[in-house]
């Protein structure tokens, strides 16, 4: 596997050894010992996995307080624009964020360290989307940062009217209003 931090500290992208043949291929897509190796002790819990239509926009959600999570994220199915935003009020890259194309062909995974808010949207026509989680979802302490902020300013890489938005990303705070990490 290939780690490369990204120019926010903390946020990597993990590019699996894929070995193909006439059969198809086989990949390892998490070993510990060389995650740990590169980005730190990190104890998953769960795995998640959802599918989307072309336009879905998910996010820009994080947990707060003890329920905050980290994820590592991949696309095995159709690709997603993928994006981390730091929302730790004492970083230096405070309001910045990190987009990453995740596809099923370039098998590329994000991993989205605590303290960062959490997006994807669907490029193509469907995509399965499947993330591990190192904490538990606890609905009294989620929050979400509106997609469109102005001064995150996030491409999104599709036309505002195609985008489909559930209400809670609709209603989404601003980076100003919202509940930041020290």
């Amino acid at each position: 596997m290939k780690f490369t931090e990204q120019y926010i500290r903390g946020v990597w992208v993990i590019e699996p050894s894929v070995f193909s043949d006439d059969r198809g291929y086989f990949m390892e897509s998490f070993k510990q010992a060389e995650f740990e190796k590169f980005v730190g002790k990190t104890d998953f819990i769960q795995d998640n996995e959802s599918k989307s239509s072309r336009g879905v926009l998910r996010g820009l959600h994080y947990q707060t307080g003890e329920f905050a999570q980290a994820k590592l994220v991949r696309v095995i199915q159709g690709s997603v624009l993928d994006v981390a935003v730091d929302i730790r009020k004492s970083s230096p890259t405070f309001g910045q964020y990190v987009a990453v194309e995740l596809t099923a062909e370039n098998k590329k995974q994000l991993f989205v360290p605590r303290g960062f808010a959490h997006g994807f949207v669907v490029l193509s026509n469907t995509a399965i989307f499947t993330y591990k989680v190192d904490n538990v979802y606890a609905p009294g302490y989620e929050a979400s940062i509106i997609w469109s902020d102005p001064t995150i300013g996030i491409d999104w890489g599709i036309s505002e009217d195609e985008l489909i938005l559930s209400g809670k990303d609709k209603t989404g705070k601003l980076l100003t209003e919202a509940i930041l990490f020290e």
